[in-house]
């Protein structure tokens, strides 16, 4: 057997098993997938079909199994049984303990169906891996919030939420339509539409004090949660311009692209850089202060403000 034949028939195999892993699966997914073009996938299905799998298409949608037929058990390989290890042990520290809790019975289920050297190899690399969170994820008083969320997003059901933004005095109750949640700088973050604000916001799960199910559907249409995080990137930004001596820029590394860098110019002993900001009052001039004495404000001037006031705050505070 040919090397083409064995990459063949192991890209079918795989077409297979991703036909039963979704509910519909696009042609152009799958070329993309496998490095293909989209006449192999047809001729891929072609063959799968030849062999009895009953396959559905439609055009411009997509390929579907029938209801009910399925794959017999799968065997894993050792390097795909052992990285489950790494999954398990982030759900156990990134979800919240609701959701664990059901990864962790799917994981006996997966588990079950390993044979006995791949079993060996996960026991023996369990107690060896850990995955320690520099900072709660969400608020320990409901450790049902992402699956709260991720029930609302697919059932398009309101939500109710009591939280505290970052400001504010006192927590606010908001009703909300979710789109998406997503974990970014090590926070998770649910986008949607509040019907308090009247537009999109975002709000981060370790402040949400309370969250319940609504029997109430979606009000309104919404785009995906990409088409509206590429939005809050063009809108509502800030450009700053910093000069950082050269011997301090080298430490800032991803710290800056947390902050919204763009671009950097070498002018002598310093680097110019330049960021599009979301919030100039308080993370980026926070952020700043951590290096400030080696750095200077070329704009905006709002920047150069924010900033001696937090510096005339704290000289207060030292007297």
């Amino acid at each position: 057997m040919g090397m083409d034949t064995v990459k063949r028939f192991d890209r079918i195999v795989a077409i297979f098993i991703q036909l039963q892993s979704k509910r519909i699966v696009r042609a152009q997914d799958l070329a993309d997938r496998f490095g293909v073009s989209q006449r192999t996938i047809y001729r891929d299905i072609r063959t799968l079909e030849a062999s009895g799998v009953p396959i559905a298409s439609e055009a411009g949608v997509g390929y579907s199994i029938m209801e009910g037929y399925s794959l017999p058990p799968v065997m894993f390989t050792r390097e795909e049984a052992g990285s489950f290890v790494a999954a398990e042990k982030l759900m156990q520290q990134f979800t919240d303990k609701s959701l664990g809790a059901y990864y962790e019975s799917a994981m006996f289920k997966v588990k079950s169906v390993l044979r006995g050297r791949e079993k060996k190899w996960v026991e023996a690399l369990e107690s060896q891996v850990a995955i320690f969170p520099n900072q709660p994820l969400f608020n320990a008083n409901i450790p049902d919030a992402l699956e709260i969320l991720f029930e609302s997003i697919a059932e398009k059901k309101k939500v109710f939420l009591k939280y505290t933004a970052l400001e504010a005095e006192l927590p606010s109750e908001r009703t909300i339509e979710p789109i998406g949640v997503f974990n970014e700088n090590t926070y998770w973050y649910v986008t949607g539409y509040c019907h308090l604000r009247k537009d999109y916001r975002q709000f981060r799960t370790d402040r949400i004090l309370k969250i319940s199910r609504t029997p109430n559907p979606f009000d309104l249409q919404h785009k995906t949660l990409e088409e509206l995080r590429k939005q809050s990137e063009i809108r509502d930004k800030t450009k700053v311009r910093i000069l950082v001596d050269k011997k301090i820029s080298k430490y800032l590394g991803a710290s800056k692209k947390h902050q919204g860098f763009v671009s950097e110019t070498i002018k002598g002993n310093h680097v110019e850089m330049t960021f599009m900001v979301d919030d100039v009052q308080n993370y980026f001039s926070r952020w700043f202060l951590s290096f400030g004495d080696f750095a200077q404000i070329l704009e905006p001037d709002s920047l150069k403000k924010r900033v001696s006031e937090i510096l005339f705050r704290t000289q207060e505070g030292l007297k």
